[in-house]
């Protein structure tokens, strides 16, 4: 059975700084791309960041590029989001996924497995 654990939200100020991780169980996946996506109340999902199997490739929404950086350690099969200079409007529940294959994309419903979610509240 294939399980996405992530974890690390939290309240904090605007300025702050948190780290996500997610941890993949049930299967390997240093060959697949793996992403991060949030959603607000009352809006969509929307992608974050993403990267691809051998960690060689990455992209970022452009409300994060410069702030957030995503990693991946394929050895202890997690994925981590650092979140730098936060927010209020990085407010959001944020949750990862991971995809079968290599390559990056900023589509959802492309991605195989996710998350539970977890919540990220910046205070301005």
């Amino acid at each position: 059975q294939v399980r996405l654990v992530d974890s690390g939200g939290g309240l904090v100020q605007a300025g702050d700084s948190l780290r996500l991780s997610c941890v993949a169980y049930g299967r390997t996946f240093s060959s697949a791309a793996m992403g991060w996506f949030r959603q607000a109340p009352g809006k969509e999902r929307e992608f974050v960041a993403a990267i691809s199997g051998t960690g060689g490739y990455t992209d970022y929404a452009n409300s994060v590029k410069g702030r957030f950086t995503i990693s991946r350690d394929n050895a202890k099969n997690t994925v981590n989001l650092q979140m730098n200079n936060l927010k209020p409007e990085d407010t959001a529940v944020y949750s990862c996924a991971a995809r079968s294959i290599s390559p990056t994309t900023r589509t959802p419903g492309l991605y195989a497995y996710w998350g539970q979610g977890t919540q990220v509240t910046v205070s301005s």
